[in-house]
């Protein structure tokens, strides 16, 4: 009797947190509860991983990189940067080579360098809603995705990089093969393997032709950076290429699309958003609380951590799930799983903490904040989305959606 209770609680204990679960990916906020109740500090002795899913034990945690290390690779998959033959990137560096690499970035990639590029966002946003209005009054279902959430994070990056149009429809290929990758290591690795190998080729050759024939671009600028003497290698901008690739497109597309789902869902605050669009900014940081892109991202322990009654021995990898904290009712309350345009909100996770707060959050916060703004004047809410046909992303580590068929009335 004994052992069947004891095999009984192993088989209830084990598949509370397996990223790769398809009915976890479908919805995984009932098993983020159940952890954060039951088991804040998680081990999944199969995949040889920690998590921690409470809201103050994922904050202090990524902004202690000196015990919780970005070096090892930022999945729960051990070896992914070996296997992904990635290049150094600053987001798997901790201080002070991080601190030495982000300096430099941060002084080329600039707030008002981003704010040069909204007339050319607000520009393209429109043309692509006016084109959406006439698709659907020629009877076509537009997907919204394909249409406008996906080609608007891809022309930014690419406008910053300085990559020219004819070259720009390579972008959305290596973004999808490397997060098809991190969602399965089982899958399209060598696809993975191979958009890396494009991406570092095609910007190593840029790299040589800005430091030769400098332009306006960002990735002059990153040849140009200079602190204290110090200066840019190409691998050190290749790093922030695969960055802004691999993380920026992916993640403003889920975006877009995880809000539009939230506002079909609460009407009432949709209609208080477009009546007062003043409203979108706090709307926006809501939006990215309740429905984390980025589910969560991993860290490695450098030393042994004691947390909740366990111990989390050194060299452990602890995967930080984001989606979790940004919904535990202990920080923000029993209605934390609903949506508040008007919350006070006051750092949210789904952009990191600490050394590590994503690079290009107001890159992503601009584009956002355009698209609803335009979406509101020129459509308002005379649409119509089919939910029940419009398709979820498959992966472990992000949320969001591939289709989102959208028809738009007169």
């Amino acid at each position: 009797m004994e052992a069947i209770e004891t095999q009984q609680a192993e088989i209830d204990y084990d598949p509370i947190y397996d990223p790769f679960n398809p009915e976890l990916i479908a919805n995984p906020y009932p098993f983020y509860a159940r952890l954060r109740d039951e088991h804040p500090v998680y081990l999944n002795e199969r995949m040889g991983f920690y998590a921690l899913s409470r809201y103050d034990d994922i904050f202090r945690a990524l902004r202690k990189p000196q015990v919780f290390s970005s070096a090892q690779g930022l999945t729960p998959v051990k070896d992914e940067i070996s296997q992904l033959g990635l290049p150094p990137t600053f987001i798997m560096m901790d201080p002070p080579d991080h601190t030495r690499l982000r300096r430099l970035i941060t002084k080329a990639f600039t707030p008002d360098t981003v704010k040069e590029l909204e007339p050319t966002i607000r520009t393209f946003v429109v043309d692509h809603v006016e084109a959406m209005k006439r698709k659907s009054a020629d009877g076509e279902v537009v997907d919204l995705v394909s249409a406008i959430a996906s080609p608007l994070p891809t022309m930014v990056v690419a406008n910053i990089l300085g990559v020219p149009p004819e070259d720009r429809e390579k972008f959305d290929p290596w973004s999808d093969a490397i997060t098809s990758a991190s969602a399965d290591f089982t899958l399209d690795v060598q696809k993975a393997i191979d958009a890396v190998q494009g991406l570092m080729t095609y910007f190593t050759t840029m790299c040589q032709a800005r430091r030769a024939e400098p332009t306006d671009d960002m990735i002059t600028k990153l040849t140009q950076a200079e602190v204290d003497g110090d200066t840019l290698t190409d691998w050190d901008i290749l790093g922030f290429c695969f960055v802004m690739i691999a993380g920026g497109n992916d993640t403003t597309t889920n975006l877009i699309g995880n809000s539009m789902k939230f506002l079909h869902e609460y009407p009432d605050q949709h209609r208080e958003l477009l009546a007062h669009p003043l409203l979108i900014p706090n709307a926006i940081e809501e939006f990215l609380r309740i429905e984390s892109v980025v589910q969560g991202l991993s860290r490695t322990t450098t030393q042994d951590v004691e947390l909740h009654g366990v111990t989390i021995p050194a060299g452990s990898k602890v995967h930080n799930l984001y989606a979790s904290g940004n919904r535990d009712p202990r920080h923000w309350g029993d209605d934390a799983d609903e949506l508040n345009i008007h919350r006070e909100i006051d750092r949210h996770l789904s952009f990191a903490q600490g050394p590590h707060f994503c690079i290009g959050a107001h890159v992503a916060r601009m584009m956002v904040r355009i698209y609803f703004e335009e979406m509101g004047t020129r459509i308002g809410d005379r649409f119509e989305i089919d939910w029940e046909n419009a398709e979820r992303r498959h992966s472990a580590f992000t949320r969001g959606f591939t289709k989102i068929p959208i028809q738009i009335r007169a």
